[in-house]
């Protein structure tokens, strides 16, 4: 429901603006230049971003098929279960919801969404069983998806894919940063949700989100004493190794557990394809309703008001050109890649493109969150949950800490 707003709202105030504007300069230019965006980049949605990302979610689908039948999802949940039992204290000993929240954060970490959404909806399902007042969100349930909605991703295989699109000469640089934002956000809806629902943060939970922050800092401070020329080679081939060594360390995994690698791999692949499929109808609605919007200016007037913000306060304002994929994230992911997109496009704006600072930190933002009100709706809606008590607020504060971190960390690594 919340999508179907945003997504109308998108048609409806670029018809409004047009028609002020149209008023103002005495012509009516402007409703064809809307008009003829909208069907020039629904074109484009499937031809130039729809089709090239294909080939990486088949790929990377069917290496996920492999890890989950040689036992990688198994033996992570096991790891993990120590620190999720703590999370989720309502939970009982080997429920299913449990395996069932691993595989969901599993797919999230690879940067595989739609893959994602299957086993949180089977998760969201197994919590409502045991959920004693039928209706309204448990405290199981509010902290696995704003979890969920922080966008947790160690592989942001999407966002690579789209910069490769976009002919990035180096579209694997956003790798760390990416990792570092999106870690930080679901610290940050961790500790929100965590002291909301007063949870014991014992020695095993002070440990794990320890570790966790250590990680983060260690990273950040080793990334910025380091000379420039160094700095410009981790960002731009350790995404590279680290894939690299994914996809080996996957397929040698298939192999000890004495799989038929291949034919595993293409039972994955299968299901990549129709991942895509079901991706372009969102892609294409959503990218003609921002080419709506965009051209209308409306989206302008909103960074031009911050901007002037910032500069008033004696602030750097180059992130301010990145900050409409923030903006838009939390309602909609296809209107967060549309916008996404759209600073990748050179033909538009010569001096961006997802090698700039802006198409850089942009991307930082497309992987630091995920869309908060898309996925309340989604899952909650999924079992009936007509109460969400503090779920969205929690949702959107992680949201905020996240952009917060992705900004700081998007100018150590990037910005001169």
């Amino acid at each position: 429901m919340v999508l179907n707003y945003v997504w109308i709202s998108f048609f409806v105030i670029a018809f409004v603006v047009a028609l002020l504007k149209s008023i103002q300069v005495g012509n009516i230019e402007l409703f064809t230049t809307i008009v003829e965006s909208m069907l020039k980049t629904a074109k484009v949605a499937v031809l130039d971003v729809g089709i090239p990302l294909a080939g990486a979610m088949i790929f990377f689908l069917g290496l996920m098929k492999i890890a989950e039948r040689a036992g990688a999802i198994n033996f992570l949940a096991r790891k993990l279960n120590p620190f999720l039992k703590r999370l989720f204290p309502e939970l009982p000993d080997k429920h299913p919801a449990m395996g069932e929240m691993v595989m969901n954060f599993s797919a999230n970490m690879l940067g595989l969404d739609n893959a994602a959404t299957p086993f949180g909806l089977k998760a969201m399902k197994s919590l409502e069983e045991i959920n004693p007042n039928k209706g309204t969100a448990s405290n199981a349930q509010i902290m696995f998806l704003v979890m969920h909605t922080s966008g947790l991703t160690l592989i942001p295989l999407s966002i690579i894919g789209y910069r490769v699109a976009a002919n990035s000469t180096e579209p694997s640089s956003i790798f760390i940063p990416c990792v570092l934002a999106t870690l930080s956000a679901t610290l940050a809806s961790i500790l929100i949700v965590g002291i909301k629902q007063k949870l014991k943060f014992d020695r095993v939970l002070i440990t794990w989100l320890g570790a966790l922050l250590t990680i983060i800092i260690g990273i950040l401070v080793l990334v910025q004493v380091l000379p420039l020329s160094t700095k410009d080679a981790i960002t731009k081939h350790s995404g590279n190794v680290i894939l690299l060594t994914l996809v080996v360390a996957i397929l040698l995994g298939g192999m000890r557990k004495k799989l038929n690698v291949f034919d595993t791999f293409i039972d994955g692949a299968k299901e990549g394809w129709d991942v895509v499929i079901k991706i372009l109808p969102y892609l294409v609605g959503m990218l003609v309703s921002i080419a709506a919007f965009r051209e209308c200016g409306a989206l302008m007037y909103i960074t031009d008001s911050i901007k002037f913000v910032v500069v008033s306060l004696g602030l750097n304002s180059d992130f301010v050109e990145a900050l409409p994929v923030a903006i838009m994230k939390p309602f909609s992911g296809s209107g967060a890649r549309g916008l996404l997109l759209d600073i990748f496009d050179l033909t538009k704006n010569p001096t961006l493109g997802p090698d700039s600072f802006v198409g850089k930190l942009a991307s930082i933002f497309q992987g630091s969150a995920d869309t908060t009100f898309y996925i309340i709706a989604l899952y909650f809606g999924s079992v009936n949950i007509k109460n969400v008590r503090y779920s969205v607020w929690a949702g959107l504060m992680a949201d905020f800490l996240g952009v917060i971190a992705a900004i700081i960390i998007g100018y150590i690594f990037f910005h001169g």
